[in-house]
């Protein structure tokens, strides 16, 4: 038997067709017609989030084996994804192999950077020659970024699992039914291992799709038997399910937001946290969206954005300038009119400034609250017309209407690679 590594990338495009579909069918075939074996889980590795050009979650797939005869079988995987990806759609497929019982650390590299940068095809060309790797693209093979990323993924930190159940084609495009409560039920009877199955605050399910892809339903938590136990709960009664797949997963790990940025040389699309202060009152646009200015110890400054969807606005319009915060962000491209923004995922208040409120000075004759008679003209009294030009205002301490501590945003607003609340603390180390 040879050890044989096998990742695709871009196979969807926003009208249908899914990577975990094509997956699920490819291994399918495998087992069945060439007798490989799986020595993993197959991965579902999502990518930088804030790529413009991407399609949904940005996702790709990894599979490692054991097969008879590599040759064949990479033959076979490089046909099913140019048959199997909508090309035509938008579409810019990328598979990669690697014929190795281990992955070369240069792939390693490279996934760590697909996580939270934006990286060129020539770049992942460059690599995959480097690392002896095997590929073929199709379009304008961007998809050979995403292959690579996942192939050079380990998954050997945090991870989580996804139980993900397909559609016949026939049923593909009509409307999704699911049981609202028998997913709440669910939800609750598997709390804290599985996680984003149902939004209370908002009473919406999470786990189906809204597209015309192939999937049914999607469920997440911390180990294979967990999510599997989702079968025999959520079962449709009005379709039967074409199959499902158990894959291993960095969603719901923040995988991307682990490497730190520093605000002065910040890139567009890229991702990561920063550790700064507030410099500058938050303020309410349209929207109830959020704005406030951040400084980092090197004096750089840069305006962040808490968008009202996420929840998070009702936290940031409580801050005060001098607060240290840590914000998980990605960098949205500056243009002619507006700068580049750090666009908030997550909010963890490490340190609070201390808050005043600013009164005018207390008449000393009638005790009455005076009032300014101009800048640097001093105060005088309505009641008693005392009038003293040496009182200043008087600064009274407040307390603060927030707390340290994390805040993240509501379910609804998470992105694949969000960490639910419930996660922290539970992470995997290997």
């Amino acid at each position: 038997m040879q050890t044989l590594h096998v990742a695709f990338d871009d196979t969807d495009s926003r009208t249908g067709r899914c990577t975990t579909h094509l997956a699920f069918k490819v291994v399918e075939h495998l087992k069945k017609e060439e007798g490989a074996k799986l020595v993993d889980y197959p991965l579902l590795i999502r990518l930088n989030p804030n790529i413009p050009w991407k399609t949904r979650g940005n996702g790709a797939v990894c599979l490692r084996l054991q097969v008879q005869d590599a040759g064949r079988v990479i033959d076979h995987i490089r046909q099913a994804v140019e048959e199997g990806s909508a090309i035509g759609s938008g579409a810019n497929p990328g598979v990669a192999f690697l014929q190795s019982d281990s992955v070369p650390a240069e792939l390693q590299k490279f996934s760590a950077l697909a996580m939270c940068d934006v990286l060129s095809r020539q770049m992942a060309e460059k690599v995959a020659k480097a690392a002896g790797v095997q590929y073929s693209t199709f379009g304008n093979g961007q998809g050979l970024v995403g292959s690579l990323g996942a192939l050079g993924c380990l998954l050997d930190g945090d991870h989580t699992y996804e139980l993900i159940a397909y559609r016949k084609p026939e049923n593909c495009g009509l409307p999704r039914v699911v049981d609202k409560e028998r997913v709440i039920k669910f939800s609750a009877d598997t709390y804290p291992n599985t996680f984003n199955n149902y939004d209370r605050n908002h009473g919406r399910v999470l786990i189906t799709p809204h597209g015309a892809d192939p999937v049914f339903f999607g469920v997440r938590g911390e180990s294979p038997e967990v999510v599997a136990s989702a079968l025999p709960a959520l079962q449709p009664l009005e379709e039967e399910l074409d199959g499902w797949t158990i894959f291993r997963s960095n969603q719901g790990t923040n995988m991307h937001l682990q490497n730190e940025i520093r605000v002065a040389g910040a890139k567009a699309y890229t991702a990561g946290h920063v550790k700064c202060r507030v410099s500058g009152k938050p303020y309410a646009i349209e929207g109830g969206h959020v704005i406030f200015t951040v400084e980092q110890d090197d004096g750089a400054e840069m305006p962040a954005a808490v968008y009202e969807p996420t929840g998070l606005a009702k936290v940031a319009i409580k801050l005060e300038a001098g607060d240290l915060i840590e914000i998980g962000v990605g960098v949205r491209k500056g243009t002619t009119k507006h700068p580049k923004i750090l666009n908030v995922e997550y909010l963890s208040v490490l340190e609070l400034a201390p808050a005043f409120d600013v009164l005018n000075p207390v008449c000393k004759m009638c005790g009455k609250r005076m009032k300014s008679e101009g800048r640097n003209k001093g105060y005088q009294c309505d009641r008693c017309k005392h009038r003293d030009v040496n009182a200043k205002k008087i600064f009274v301490p407040r307390e603060r209407e927030i707390k340290t501590g994390l805040y993240i945003p509501t379910p609804k607003a998470h992105r694949h690679l969000t960490k639910p609340l419930q996660r922290y603390g539970i992470e995997k180390s290997s």
